[in-house]
């Protein structure tokens, strides 16, 4: 099952790291999965609604890097969905019992990992900490010249068999100092020995835990998460002889049981991947923000613009991770531009974005001067914004030179707008000149975007549909378009590229 939805099974057996899954909001499944292969270069990838599952052999400081996930947790359990009938409560509690009691070694093989990801976390802070002091490092390496130059004065007056074992003492302390170097740059390899051994069950006994839990479906309808909680509770401290802390435990227990599956793990960190700590005044999400800046292309040099960057924080999330670009925000709103400035020196970014009070719709900008533009066109009544948004993307084509990329984020009005803009249009079927480029610009494999479509509405036909609707419209051709959701509203991402200038 690598990447396909469904009811899921018995968990695959972990090829070479342990087994993870991540949060993510419905219809960022396959921004999420193709990020866990390129940053932690992930295996064994596969999703089911809001859920991405992979094996990885990183460390905690890559799998912070995740930008598309809502949370990470360590995988314990993902099996198909409790039974819930017409029958007793009693015999409903035993099957949640055994959650933990059918297969305990895979408790204590996820705790074992989870202790091993902290202490190779806590080594590698260790290891910074010391090269990260210059006077230190120096005074090491003063000692070490002293020693070779006493030992070398020294060989000139002892035995030639004497000269002979301080040679090997010498370099015996040079292969101790390449082998600290070797331990420093080799954490992968040492967690993933850490895997392959046998369950460790020592010191176990004194772990405090509490248990979260989420419901929904037939089996939130009969049974409160407190109630679950308390159940799994108690087995597992029967079983392992955890204590319970609500307040601040060692060790959380996250279960989530639903009509499609039963998943239980451990949050990695305690703060949410989505809670960028270099982002001081929310606006977008950050997750969808930086989904809008990955599928834009962005490349070394290039010149981005968010023509309506709001608190800018499209262009924080773009800058985070393509750092040598040049970047500028526009924006016809004081507070909002006030706004952005503080997250730009809250996240010392200063420097890499420039901000402007402009209107969208008059860019002081040459024409085809810009390589890619991302945004986030505003939402709700008060904008007014229907009306404009064909001045607004003709603005957009103007100033995007031939070859760039326009990412949008538009709600299902504009998104219809946009539909409805088809003057200077031809048929999709009469594009066969652009049939080659849109294919070599397809950013998904194929199971991708089958876990998309399955995820936004149970078919890959729907997703299509949207993308069959959106009509060229002057030199801006669609090439990709999904659903997604921000909470109690939908949007689509919707990518366009300009074929061909625009000027007479």
């Amino acid at each position: 099952m690598s990447g396909a939805p469904g009811a899921p099974g018995p968990e695959p057996p972990s090829a070479g790291g342990a087994r993870f899954f991540c949060t993510a909001g419905r219809g960022l499944e396959p921004f999420l999965m193709r990020e866990v292969r390129a940053r932690l270069a992930a295996t064994q990838v596969e999703y089911i609604s809001g859920k991405v599952f992979f094996t990885t052999c990183s460390n905690l400081n890559i799998l912070k890097k995740l930008k598309s996930a809502e949370r990470l947790f360590l995988l314990i359990k993902k099996q198909s969905p409790l039974t819930v009938s017409s029958v007793s409560k009693g015999r409903i509690f035993n099957e949640m019992k055994r959650l933990v009691n059918d297969d305990p070694g895979s408790w204590l093989k996820a705790i074992s990992i989870w202790k091993s990801l902290l202490e190779l976390d806590t080594k590698r802070e260790e290891l910074s900490q010391g090269d990260s002091n210059p006077l230190k490092r120096k005074v090491e390496e003063n000692e070490i010249i002293m020693a070779k130059k006493f030992k070398t004065e020294q060989m000139q007056y002892i035995p030639k068999n004497r000269e002979c074992q301080l040679k090997e003492q010498v370099e015996e302390k040079t292969l101790e100092q390449k082998d600290f170097v070797n331990k420093r740059d080799n954490f992968q390899e040492e967690f993933q020995n850490d895997v392959e051994k046998a369950v460790d069950t020592h010191n176990q006994n004194n772990l405090t835990f509490r248990v979260s839990c989420r419901c929904s479906g037939t089996i939130g309808k009969a049974f409160t998460a407190q109630e679950v909680g308390r159940i799994i509770g108690i087995v597992l401290m029967k079983q392992f002889g955890w204590k319970a802390d609500l307040r601040n435990p060692n060790l959380e227990i996250f279960i989530h049981l639903n009509d499609i599956y039963s998943i239980v793990g451990i949050p990695v960190f305690r703060v949410p991947l989505a809670s960028r700590a270099y982002i001081k005044t929310a606006g977008l999400r950050s997750t969808v923000a930086w989904a809008l800046a990955s599928l834009a292309e962005i490349k070394a040099g290039a010149f981005v613009l968010d023509p309506m960057c709001g608190f800018g924080t499209i262009l924080l999330e773009a800058a985070e991770d393509w750092p040598d670009v040049y970047y500028v925000g526009a924006d016809v709103s004081d507070s909002q531009l006030l706004g952005a400035c503080d997250n730009l020196k809250a996240a010392g970014l200063k420097d890499k974005i420039e901000l402007l009070k402009v209107s969208v719709t008059e860019l002081p900008l040459p024409s085809e001067s810009v390589d890619n533009i991302i945004s986030d066109i505003p939402f709700g009544k008060k904008f007014k914004l229907e009306k404009d948004i064909k001045n607004i993307l003709q603005e957009m084509e103007r100033v995007l030179h031939v070859g760039g990329t326009i990412v949008l984020l538009l709600s299902e009005d504009h998104y219809l707008r946009v539909r409805d803009c088809e003057e200077n249009s031809v048929p999709l079927d009469s594009r066969s000149s652009h049939t080659d480029e849109l294919e070599m610009n397809k950013c998904w494999s194929p199971e991708e975007k089958r876990g998309l479509a399955e995820t936004v509405s149970s078919s890959q036909a729907s997703n299509q549909k949207c993308l069959d609707k959106m009509l060229p419209f002057g030199t801006l051709v669609p090439v990709e378009c999904y659903k997604v959701s921000l909470g109690k509203t939908g949007a689509f991402i919707c990518k366009y590229k300009k074929s061909h200038s625009s000027r007479v």
